[in-house]
């Protein structure tokens, strides 16, 4: 690919991005449909298939960037992926029907939880960075090792917790809506209701291999226009990358607040945000070395500015904001104007 002019990787970028979209709402259902057929519910097979599903564009970028060394890429477009999908919650905010903000209509504690699993492997994420390269077990990083270990922790944890909560909580005014997909819509009926469980399935096949093709051709394409313009791979990978890949929360966030699933919209961003970082386990294992030590002080920035969108959006879950200022409540101005800066000083970092 390397030999296309700019104006043909621009073509291939955007076509990668709109297969990425298109394919990602598709996969989205069908991995719905399979998870009520299947039975799978709250088991660790359910949260997998669900988590997997979701993280697909950006595992595909992991792994292309990881076998095309270009590990300031994959680095920057899994940590730098937090902020800029934690933002998708603005977008989603802005389609809430009536006049309060998305954190006031969520009504419930487990976003919070599963904001603090997010902050809890970011941390580990700014930790790892600062570990010698050299410090590898079994072709893998520590840090990398330790992320998987409390994303599993983290998602047994708050399974125990939505089946058996040990606190009630009353928050006057909102709509929760649905807790998670698997729970049926009292008036829309689940993805593909009427296919087959075959037809399904290759749906769901389907819209895997185009999302990981679409996922090749942006890494690749991508890094081309970045290295022809100049760009530092990092602040390309946290920002067009990590935007092109959140395509397909964008659209699937405005569809579940429109139907009035506040509470489960949170709990996409935040659950793919946790797992997505499980992805450095990957880009180890494909180049043998510490990817998370030769993040740079880019990448610290990105975890860190990562951490604080996602607190504000955890707070605003716990004091509700009742206004709106142009279709959005005060914490998602907060979160448009912390990542304007951050990019800003990304750049600067960069440098």
């Amino acid at each position: 690919m390397s030999a296309f002019a700019s104006p043909v990787l621009l073509i291939v970028f955007l076509s990668g991005a709109a297969a990425t979209w298109v394919a990602g709402t598709f996969l989205s259902k069908a991995t719905d449909a399979l998870d009520v057929r299947l039975g799978l519910g709250e088991t660790f097979g359910g949260m997998l298939l669900l988590a997997i599903a979701g993280s697909l564009p950006e595992a595909a970028i992991t792994v292309t960037a990881a076998l095309g060394h270009h590990l300031d890429i994959a680095a920057g477009n899994l940590i730098g992926g937090i902020a800029i999908q934690t933002a998708v919650l603005v977008v989603a905010d802005w389609f809430v029907v009536g006049r309060k903000p998305l954190s006031y209509m969520v009504g419930s504690l487990i976003p919070v939880l599963e904001a603090s699993l997010v902050v809890a492997v970011t941390s580990v994420a700014m930790l790892g960075a600062l570990l010698p390269s050299s410090l590898v077990v079994l072709r893998m990083s520590p840090a990398s090792i330790a992320i998987v270990v409390i994303w599993l922790a983290g998602m047994v944890l708050l399974n125990q917790v939505r089946n058996s909560p040990k606190w009630e909580i009353h928050m006057p005014g909102s709509q929760p809506g649905r807790p998670h997909r698997r729970v049926k819509h009292p008036t829309t009926p689940h993805p593909y209701a009427k296919r087959s469980t075959a037809t399904v399935v290759l749906v769901f096949a389907g819209g895997s291999l185009v999302t990981l093709f679409a996922g090749w051709a942006l890494t690749v394409s991508g890094g081309l226009l970045a290295d022809r313009a100049g760009i530092n791979g990092v602040v390309f990978g946290a920002t067009v990358l990590a935007l092109a890949s959140a395509l397909p929360e964008i659209s699937t966030g405005i569809a579940a607040v429109k139907l009035g699933d506040h509470q489960l919209v949170m709990g996409d961003i935040f659950g793919g945000n946790a797992f997505q970082l499980t992805l450095f386990v990957v880009a180890d294992l494909i180049t043998g070395t510490a990817v998370l030590s030769k993040a740079g002080a880019a990448n610290s920035w990105l975890a860190g500015l990562g951490i604080l969108v996602t607190i504000i959006y955890a707070g605003a879950v716990v004091v509700r904001p009742e206004r709106n200022y142009l279709r959005l409540g005060l914490d998602s101005i907060i979160v448009l104007v912390l990542c304007a800066i951050g990019i800003a000083g990304l750049v600067l970092v960069a440098r």
